[in-house]
């Protein structure tokens, strides 16, 4: 009995139960819904399509997760990956060789570039100048649309590159390179926030940055840093995006995806008062969110109401992860109980 409760308090615990809930209800809908096939060397099948289509959403809440770990938040990612897929398309349509792998690798070194500095943008007007982080980031969640748009002149570029498209539709070694690419960031991410102290030194920051400055932590350095982290998160979700349809659309491009993030981190079971953060949480939040938005058409219900669906799972999760919801339903048992005994 105690090791199912302290199961139960596990942060992780009802994240794997609401998407386990969901994967049966997906079953039930569609017994197919497991089911994976190889064809033409590639697998295809609806696990996989949401393992792709979630790719995206794990970069962005994998760079949300460490800007939320040091008490900050970045509204301005979803603008960050439309400028970055913006600069990749215009200057593949814009070059003499527009289909040779070449122009691809430039076109995208080109998009994380800038994507790199609008982070340090971020990081310079929190870090530096002190202003709110959702301030902050609103400046350029605002902006970055418009600049998105004046990048592409408020057309819809479209190119031909097959170098290019793979990281949004390729294929290696029958796995999507959208989920390789994603799960390579996880595992460095992983490796860096927990095999050095780079992941200690972010929690100190984000429970106590005024101790952690006295303690000697560059706590300047370290919020500059995951700005940064997370701008580049962004930018290859904005690359995976663009390069899924060979296109940049700046008004819809990574539209809401920080919203998407924020919520996978939240059900993940990390404190948007910042300190300790968990990346599996963050993978299986991200992996919940994509596999709810695949659920709601798939049971007949319009695709519309899809952000309704996420607020209330999102909110009937945290009450599960509150310790203070738990300790109001433990005391109500208890109550009961007592009472049940008396009687």
């Amino acid at each position: 009995m105690p090791d199912v409760r302290s199961l139960l308090r596990s942060s992780l615990v009802w994240p794997v139960l609401a998407l386990l809930a969901l994967v049966v209800l997906n079953v039930v809908v569609n017994p197919g819904f497991l089911s994976i096939r190889l064809q033409d060397g590639r697998l295809y099948g609806s696990v996989i399509d949401i393992l792709r289509n979630g790719a995206p959403v794990l970069l962005v809440a994998l760079g949300m997760t460490l800007v939320i770990a040091t008490r900050g938040i970045d509204l301005s990612v979803g603008a960050i990956a439309a400028i970055s897929g913006a600069v990749a398309c215009v200057q593949i349509a814009g070059s003499s060789q527009e289909s040779a792998a070449a122009t691809a690798i430039v076109a995208m070194s080109m998009a994380l570039a800038v994507a790199v500095l609008l982070g340090l943008w971020n990081g310079f007007l929190v870090s530096v100048l002190g202003i709110q982080p959702i301030i902050a980031t609103l400046v350029l969640m605002t902006a970055g649309r418009g600049l998105a748009m004046l990048v592409t002149d408020g057309q819809i570029t479209t190119v031909n590159n097959p170098t290019f498209r793979l990281i949004g539709a390729g294929f290696f070694l029958a796995v999507p390179v959208a989920v390789l690419v994603a799960l390579v960031v996880f595992a460095a991410t992983a490796i860096l926030t927990r095999r050095t102290a780079l992941g200690m030194l972010i929690e100190s920051v984000g429970i106590n940055p005024e101790a952690s400055r006295l303690a000697g932590v560059r706590s300047r350095t370290i919020i500059w840093t995951v700005y940064v982290f997370a701008a580049f998160c962004a930018g290859i979700a904005g690359l995976m995006i663009a390069a899924n349809t060979s296109a940049a659309d700046a008004n819809n491009a990574g539209l809401w995806i920080e919203l998407d993030a924020i919520l996978a981190v939240v059900i993940g079971g990390t404190s948007l008062a910042g300190g300790r953060f968990s990346l599996t949480g963050t993978f299986v939040g991200a992996l919940f969110i994509q596999t709810l938005a695949t659920t709601i058409p798939t049971i007949g219900i319009p695709a519309e109401t899809n952000y309704l669906f996420k607020a209330v799972a999102v909110i009937a999760v945290c009450l599960l992860q509150s310790p203070q919801a738990r300790g109001a339903l433990a005391a109500r048992r208890s109550s009961t109980r007592a009472k049940a005994g008396v009687a």
